[in-house]
């Protein structure tokens, strides 16, 4: 009997502080929309569509005063393909690596069993996409021109490149090429089948290392070493002017990407206003600005050289690219946006 008494004045006393919690909402709520709509903080919101440098983007915007709007959404780079060609070469002197490749073609062939050939090609594409917060200011009363701040954040690798998969066996037959270089250099035996190994006879080993340090490593050929490498001891790797021959990785592929920071300050300007005359709800924009990816961009082969600092003289289409990339310090922004109010 007194449990049931409890449990009426309990369950009493909770339906009051229901009804007063819900009633104190409702007038919070209402002087809530009342300030958002004097004030014109987030009583509308508006969707946009951008295309432009920084790819293909959407938007959220919503008012957070009477000459401000907040910004967020997402931008996207479409995916294409450029193919970036290059010359695998053997030894140091270019005149003579063409020669030098021919004969060495059909012992290559005959090791890996496909047709290996001295050109190689990258494709290369590009990875970048952003999230986005932005603010407009309006300044003056037509409310037309704007100023842009904020930030873009995404991914460090901005772009990538590859080899295409048809110049596999190309590859790899300078990997093996450059297996056998190594243990010819070194007096070593080049095959070895359970417990017998071969050569041994110090007369063929002899002439094995004489022939091989006549040709040379072998690799694809990127350019030259700008300054003087040095390793974690001090010990001198390349010297100014040597060649840098990018060799396979233990997958025989090569690869390179660009590297930018992760984050992206953004500084810029606009102009917009109705997109049609009968109504205001639908819109289009100008966005010109900045965005600061702190510095010039990296580009890192597979095997850790920074081809933006450390080397020159870069062959061909990669050459050219990375030039550009070494003197944007900022990425320039141009956009357009069509922008439809939601509510």
């Amino acid at each position: 009997m007194e449990n049931e008494v409890v449990t009426i004045i309990f369950s009493d006393k909770m339906r009051k502080f229901l009804i007063i919690l819900c009633l104190t909402c409702l007038c919070l709520w209402g002087q809530a929309q009342s300030f958002f709509e004097e004030y014109n903080v987030f009583n509308h919101l508006e969707g946009s569509i951008s295309l432009g440098s920084t790819g293909i983007g959407v938007d959220l915007a919503t008012p957070i005063g009477n000459n401000v709007f907040l910004r967020a959404g997402f931008d996207a780079m479409p995916r294409f393909n450029q193919d970036l060609d290059f010359e695998v070469q053997v030894g140091e002197n270019k005149a003579e690596s063409s020669s030098k490749f021919r004969k060495l073609s059909g012992m290559l062939e005959n090791m890996i069993g496909s047709e290996v050939d001295d050109k190689v090609t990258m494709i290369g594409k590009p990875t970048y996409y952003n999230f986005k917060l932005l603010v407009n200011v309006y300044p003056f009363r037509d409310k037309h021109w704007y100023l842009t701040g904020g930030f873009f954040v995404g991914p460090s690798t901005i772009a990538k490149a590859k080899n295409d998969m048809a110049d596999m066996p190309s590859l790899m037959a300078v990997s093996v090429y450059n297996i056998m270089y190594e243990k010819a250099l070194g007096w070593q035996p080049l095959v070895d089948v359970g417990d017998r190994s071969f050569p041994t006879e110090p007369e063929m080993q002899d002439w094995l290392h004489d022939k091989f340090q006549a040709y040379g490593r072998m690799g694809v050929r990127i350019g030259d070493y700008a300054h003087d490498i040095f390793d974690a001891e001090g010990n001198m790797l390349h010297k100014a002017g040597d060649p840098y021959m990018m060799e396979p990785d233990a997958n025989s592929t090569v690869s390179a990407v660009v590297k930018v920071n992760s984050f992206k300050p953004y500084l810029g300007f606009g102009y917009g206003g109705s997109l049609l005359k009968s109504t205001d709800r639908y819109g289009v924009f100008v966005d010109c600005g900045a965005m600061f990816w702190g510095g010039t961009p990296q580009v890192y082969s597979h095997d850790g050289v920074n081809l933006t600092e450390d080397i020159t003289n870069i062959r061909g289409k990669v050459g050219d690219y990375v030039t550009l990339i070494k003197g944007v310090k900022v990425f320039p922004v141009l956009n357009v946006r069509f922008a439809c109010r939601l509510f």
